[in-house]
């Protein structure tokens, strides 16, 4: 048996999925801020992996819409050399080079169809009806993602740039704030926070262990503005007497789940980030982020000041 798989963590649901392995040996974050995990996968052949409905619902709009340029214009391109290969003779009208041959592959697989340039021989008909073909379908599969995109029910909330320790009551409190981008609303948002770090006097000098971190308020019933989520440094606290130094050296790692219902989709969204210990200021508090109230009454929140904090005193552990 390995150095590695000599110590056996006693709570078996204690690594939260990532393995035992995982938790001890990693030297990285486990979870990025954008909820992506820094854990990868090796030893699958390329097909075997390759998930082309996964990867495009899943990429930004920018890289989306770069794969559907790009693709249009190479599958014009390869048409327009192929109707150029044909000879003189396959198309009717318009000069026989390759810049006619690629604007009337661009009307053929739109179906445009002008009538200024026209198939002629036998060959240039059946290519003609082949790029016809890879029209209909490749502008289905495309309005078939772009719905999906449309219609899938994702979270965009934001997380605050840091987290901050800031004085609570007599004490005080790790706390973030998060806010909804959308104007879609969520209901019956729910809040977890665990700690990940490394063990003090572990059996191994890279032990690690996943805390969970008790809330001021686990969920709240609206989500209409902003919401400070807060895990008071009390008596039963995993951070009571801990300092920045201390968080440091034991590679903590703070873990976010937000679960919540949204009213648009009617479904179920969730969304997850994480902050390191590096990623954590001592001695701060947020800055309130509403605007003065208007005369009408109405309240305001202004995203821009998410982020921003001023830093305080707070009482010593």
């Amino acid at each position: 048996m390995s150095a590695v798989e000599e110590h056996v963590t006693e709570d078996v649901n204690a690594d939260l999925g990532f393995g035992a392995v995982v938790a001890r040996e990693s030297r990285r974050r486990l979870l990025n801020r954008d909820g992506s995990f820094n854990v990868h996968r090796d030893g699958l052949r390329f097909w075997e992996s390759l998930s082309a409905y996964h990867y495009f619902l899943t990429m930004s709009w920018t890289k989306f819409l770069g794969w559907i340029i790009g693709a249009y214009i190479i599958v014009n391109a390869i048409f327009a050399a192929v109707y150029v290969l044909l000879g003189s003779a396959a198309l009717h009208g318009g000069k026989h080079d390759f810049a006619s041959a690629f604007f009337f592959s661009i009307h053929t697989l739109a179906t445009i169809g002008y009538g200024n340039v026209s198939p002629v021989t036998f060959a240039a008909n059946v290519v003609v009806a082949v790029e016809s073909l890879v029209g209909l379908i490749g502008f289905a599969i495309v309005y078939g993602f772009v719905f999906a995109r449309f219609a899938r029910p994702t979270a965009c909330i934001r997380f605050s740039e840091k987290a901050v320790i800031a004085p609570y009551k007599d004490g005080r409190a790790f706390m973030f704030r998060i806010v909804n981008q959308r104007e879609s609303q969520i209901v019956n948002l729910e809040a977890t926070v665990l700690l990940s770090r490394r063990k003090k006097g572990g059996v191994t000098r890279v032990d690690r262990e996943f805390v969970p971190l008790k809330l001021e308020r686990e969920s709240v019933v609206f989500f209409p503005l902003a919401w400070t989520i807060v895990h008071p440094v009390d008596a039963e606290s995993p951070l009571k007497h801990w300092t920045a130094e201390d968080l440091m050296d034991c590679d903590a790692e703070f873990l976010i789940l937000l679960n919540g219902f949204d009213e648009t989709f009617s479904q179920t969204v969730h969304t997850r980030s994480s902050y390191a210990a590096s990623e954590v200021v001592w001695g701060a508090r947020f800055r309130s982020m509403f605007n003065p109230p208007e005369e009408d009454g109405t309240i305001t929140v202004d995203i821009r000041k998410l982020h921003e904090i001023e830093q305080v005193p707070i009482p010593a552990g």
